[in-house]
């Protein structure tokens, strides 16, 4: 079986051929003309996406050794997402399957790194806990199948990689900001300067990031007279990165105790961060808890993992299923409670 994924949900333009849990190829177009605006800007997104999408799909097909003809289903992300970029992703999808007659299965892009881990092998026993961690989202799942999974703790406010981001402004690096800071604190103490852990000693699992950036702004004005000095900002960074990374570990760490689950998968962009990785590795390395974090390329918007799940999905065939039902929409902001 070999299925076609594409995924458009936000500015990265990709498409993948996965087969039998193994990918074939994995194509991702990022674009980088959003760093000049400090952010994504939903309209150059979308209307990217209509320039490449074609060529990118054809990349996968051509990296994949095979042709339209020789897939066996079509997954794409229809949710959530920018709406104009979820818009030609799904409607890129349905032509496709229209006209070659290929089954279409839409994949939520949450859903999609939630089961990312299996992109490292099928060896991952139901049930697991995954952290999924990105510039939109935080939340912590219990996931006991592919079609069940339960959202046990989410952010109050603002994502972790949202707080990378909106911090790194503050010390004045570029967009997006997470990489920069990830990469000035290896230089850094991150015991220099104390930030606030937001809701690390609560008993749910749920984050909260906001009062992190609101702290780190005052101490910028009270310390600095709003401006860092550039000696300060490597000991800035890793103090900051310490404060989002601790958090993220504890939570997990809580759920997993609690629960007692064996398994933790870290996805999304964040968990490309190389001091997440590290503690997570340290601290589950020595409680026997089998830590699965995907590669890079696995950690940041991909076709791969929506192809995977798609996967998954069609080899299930759940019979209250249409795989031709073409009634689906792109819908940016699904509703969502910790209780799915």
């Amino acid at each position: 079986m070999k299925i076609l994924g594409i995924e458009t949900s936000c500015d990265e333009t990709s498409a993948a051929v996965v087969s039998n849990g193994a990918t074939l190829s994995n194509v991702i177009s990022s674009q980088t003309v959003h760093n000049y605006f400090g952010g994504v800007v939903p309209e150059i997104a979308s209307r990217i996406h209509i320039q490449i999408i074609s060529k990118v799909v054809k990349d996968a097909l051509n990296k994949a050794n095979t042709t339209i003809e020789g897939i066996d289903g079509i997954s794409v992300t229809f949710q959530p997402g920018l709406i104009g970029s979820l818009v030609v992703g799904t409607n890129f999808a349905k032509a496709l399957s229209l006209r070659y007659n290929k089954p279409i299965i839409p994949i939520d892009h949450i859903e999609g790194h939630i089961y990312s881990g299996f992109l490292e092998g099928l060896d991952i026993e139901f049930p697991f806990i995954t952290l999924v961690v990105s510039g939109g989202h935080t939340a912590i799942f219990v996931v006991k199948s592919f079609n069940d999974f339960e959202m046990i703790g989410a952010t109050r406010d603002d994502a972790a990689g949202e707080a990378f981001d909106k911090i790194g402004k503050l010390l004045g690096l570029g967009y997006p900001a997470g990489p920069l800071i990830d990469k000035l604190a290896k230089n850094g103490n991150p015991h220099k300067y104390h930030f606030p852990r937001g809701l690390i000693s609560s008993d749910d699992y749920d984050f909260s990031f906001s009062g992190l950036k609101t702290a780190v702004r005052y101490f910028i004005q009270k310390t600095f007279n709003g401006s860092v000095p550039e000696n300060e900002l490597a000991d800035l960074c890793a103090s900051v990165q310490e404060a989002i990374v601790e958090v993220l570990i504890v939570k997990s760490q809580k759920a997993i105790e609690k629960l007692g689950i064996n398994t933790l998968v870290i996805a999304g962009g964040v968990s490309a961060n190389s001091r997440l990785r590290e503690l997570a590795a340290d601290t589950f390395s020595k409680k026997g808890i089998k830590l699965i974090i995907p590669k890079i390329q696995y950690c940041m918007d991909n076709a791969a993992m929506i192809a995977i799940l798609g996967e998954f999905k069609l080899i299930e065939k759940n019979e209250s299923f249409n795989f031709f039902d073409y009634s689906f929409k792109a819908n940016p902001t699904p509703k969502r409670s910790k209780n799915r």
